[in-house]
């Protein structure tokens, strides 16, 4: 069975970013990399001005936070942790499980552990009932063939929403830099007109570009 995505916007806040990174990374990330079924953990940072401003990627295997050792961790919670989280401005907390995923031919997925992406696009949309196969037909028949014949792009990854609020359907970009959206096969790939009719009904759409901060596993 295919891991799960926990997928968890932050924005400090009231917290100077410094207090806050400092208890993201070397407290808050790890400790849950010592839970079982944690896989690994990414933690990016928005470079499209938007907010939240940070994006917490943890691949887990299903049920994992269903379990006596991740809801301990609130019990066992530092006194630092406990006085910081109630002061975040934002934490978002989502669960997708994974749809597909796809990956350019010429970049084929590596026999050990893969190196994160400097950068990540993410889009995430609802759709109305009864458009879904129109929407997966046009993701698998035109969108990703034609992003990933976009230089420098690495991988598309499709999710769907299993806990949390957010739009139901997510898609997550690993590309080589922000260079690949100037891109004469991006633009293509963004300018169809089917692409423009999924989005026409699409609802609640977030479109969110991050870069790399760290990552963990």
């Amino acid at each position: 069975m295919a891991d799960d995505l926990f997928y968890v916007y932050s924005d400090p806040g009231p917290v100077p970013e410094d207090d806050f990174n400092d208890w993201y990374d070397n407290e808050h990330a790890p400790a849950r990399l010592e839970v079982p079924g944690f896989r690994s953990v990414q933690r990016l940072r928005a470079l499209d001005g938007l907010t939240p401003p940070w994006l917490a990627l943890y691949q887990i295997a299903p049920g994992t936070l269903d379990t006596p050792e991740y809801k301990g961790l609130g019990a066992n919670a530092s006194k630092r942790e406990k006085a910081l989280m109630p002061r975040l401005k934002t934490l978002d907390r989502r669960v997708y499980e994974l749809i597909s995923e796809d990956r350019p031919a010429s970049r084929p997925a590596p026999a050990g552990r893969e190196d994160p992406a400097p950068v990540v696009m993410t889009v995430s949309m609802s759709v109305p009932a009864g458009s879904e196969d129109d929407v997966a037909a046009w993701y698998t028949d035109e969108h990703i063939p034609m992003l990933l014949a976009v230089p420098g792009w690495r991988r598309i990854r499709r999710f769907r929403l299993t806990s949390g609020t957010g739009p139901e359907l997510l898609s997550m970009h690993e590309v080589d830099g922000q260079h690949v959206f100037d891109a004469d096969g991006y633009k293509a790939a963004t300018s169809t007109p089917w692409r423009d009719r999924i989005l026409a009904n699409a609802v609640g759409r977030e479109k969110r570009t991050f870069g790399l901060h760290k990552a963990w596993g």
